[in-house]
């Protein structure tokens, strides 16, 4: 059985920045199994290139300069760094120099193209059941992603998430005439409904449970930074959803009275209700496992880290929130690292 030091769980932006980190902190390469069905920068790179990020590209830049061991200093020039700073993008644009660092990080770690079913712990190593065999570590990152949300509306045709923000996929649906049942007003919601009103549909229905929230800039902070529309989403918000609603939009509260015959007028629905942590490796020692949201402890050499273990902290007034980013996940990997390593099995 292989033995290693540490295993990373997961190649998207938060397991690269797992990797890296540990290279960063001396951790040797030939004592780092990272583990991954695709290595194309998780669901980032899969699925996500088409829709608008809600970060700057500046922040984008921030991460990808943060560890040494992205040797980004070297990439070529890729089209993000030609984007104005200052400005969010397309996360297109942030996909492919993730898939170049990952490719990097990969010649100099035990890389292997697997997904992870089960893991142990055995005499204070962790063993990992894998498509290829099992693998024995001292301590596990968990940085295994998100999946959307649903809800259960039976007799609607749903819309997977991915189609609905990827103007090229929706087009190869027949929508034509459709009634489009849309619940949520996240981001995603207001990359979705301008997707969907560029199609032949006869009518949208936004089904929504409060007001939007924007995120507001402050020196140093973000009012509501995690929760709150940001770029072209609130734009789009603030002149059609706050603002004049298109002719075929409507919008209707969840508690409406009218809410049932709003729905039964729609054939089709997308779910844009937030993100839910992807399905992790069995443990059957321990059930069902949680995480400590201050420090991404899940149980003895076992970490979790990214979206679906998000950090959760308090805004200056005092307003809690579950941070979620590329930046975000460094920043917090750069707090908890030291205490991770000094927790190991």
């Amino acid at each position: 059985m292989t033995q290693y030091k540490w295993a990373v769980i997961g190649a998207g932006p938060a397991g690269i920045a797992a990797v890296g980190r540990l290279l960063d902190h001396g951790v040797a390469g030939e004592h780092i199994a990272w583990l991954d069905p695709y290595f194309a920068a998780g669901d980032l790179g899969r699925k996500w290139r088409r829709v608008p990020s809600n970060t700057p590209v500046k922040t984008f830049l921030e991460y990808l300069y943060a560890s040494p061991a992205f040797q980004f200093t070297e990439a070529p020039l890729f089209a993000l760094a030609e984007a104005d700073p200052s400005q969010t993008c397309a996360l297109g644009l942030v996909a492919e120099p993730l898939v170049w660092i990952s490719d990097r990080l990969r010649e100099r770690v035990s890389a292997v193209r697997t997904m992870v079913t089960d893991l142990r712990l055995r005499q204070r190593h962790w063993i990992a059941t894998t498509g290829v065999g099992e693998i024995e570590c001292d301590n596990v990152i968990l940085a295994v992603g998100a999946t959307p949300k649903t809800l259960d509306h039976p007799g609607l045709t749903n819309i997977a998430l991915d189609v609905a923000l990827d103007p090229d996929k929706l087009a190869q649906l027949p929508l034509d005439g459709a009634t489009v049942a849309v619940f949520g007003s996240s981001h995603s919601s207001m990359v979705a409904l301008p997707n969907l009103l560029e199609r032949p549909v006869a009518k949208v229905v936004n089904v929504y449970r409060s007001p939007l929230r924007y995120a507001v800039e402050f020196d140093g902070w973000t009012l509501f930074d995690d929760i709150g529309l940001k770029g072209h989403a609130a734009a789009w918000a603030k002149e059609h959803i706050d603002g004049v609603h298109p002719a075929r939009l409507q919008r209707i509260p969840l508690h409406d009275k009218d809410f049932k015959a709003a729905l039964d007028m729609c054939d089709h629905v997308v779910y844009t209700v937030g993100f839910e942590r992807r399905t992790l490796p069995h443990t059957p020692q321990f059930g069902s496992l949680d995480y400590n949201p201050t420090n991404g402890i899940i149980a003895p050499g076992m970490f979790g880290l990214g979206i679906a273990f998000p950090e959760r902290r308090a805004d200056p007034l005092g307003f809690v929130q579950h941070r979620v980013g590329l930046r975000k996940f460094m920043q917090y990997l750069d707090a908890v690292l030291p205490i991770w390593l000094a927790y190991g099995t």
